[in-house]
């Protein structure tokens, strides 16, 4: 089955799953309490393609678009699309320099996610502001951490527990 006919399949069977209304100190660059996210999961709700940042038995819900979904689901999976995304692009250009994600950092401000992704090229380490959705992406392209402070996850994360919601 192709990823399309798995997004529109997951759309259309999924009845609601999360909608945030949590806000945290958006404004950190460096958490003071970080946590480390350990597992991030694509779901799709009636709203669309949800990213799942777990940790420590709860999940933070992030809306993304659907290209995003399918880039963040291709480098968990392993799957490759015929043609490169952008995220993928991104990837391939950043390593052809020597430069690598090193990790990112997911706040929360007036109810909109940011990301802090930090790129080390030679001995420098240089941190871009960027969309939660991108930064969690090229995270994942490069197997870097994914940091949240814990008051975004006391905040925003919801207990995980079953859910209607389908894995793509």
């Amino acid at each position: 089955m192709t990823i399309l006919r798995k997004i529109v399949l997951s759309s259309a069977l999924l009845v609601g799953f999360i909608h945030v209304n949590a806000q945290a100190d958006g404004g950190l660059s460096n958490p003071s309490d970080p946590v480390t996210i350990t597992e991030v999961k694509v779901l799709f709700s009636d709203r669309g393609p949800v990213v799942l940042l777990q940790a420590e038995g709860k999940a933070i819900p992030i809306f993304v678009d659907y290209t995003v979904a399918l880039s963040i689901h291709g480098a968990l999976s392993g799957e490759k699309l015929s043609r490169p995304l952008t995220h993928d692009l991104m990837r391939t250009i950043l390593e052809t320099f020597g430069g690598h994600v090193t990790q990112t950092i997911i706040t929360l401000k007036e109810g909109t996610y940011y990301g802090s992704l930090a790129v080390a090229f030679r001995d420098e380490v240089k941190v871009f502001d960027s969309r939660s959705s991108d930064s969690i992406a090229l995270a994942i392209h490069f197997k870097a951490p994914i940091i949240v402070g814990r008051d975004l996850l006391s905040s925003a994360g919801r207990v995980l527990g079953q859910s209607k919601a389908e894995d793509l």
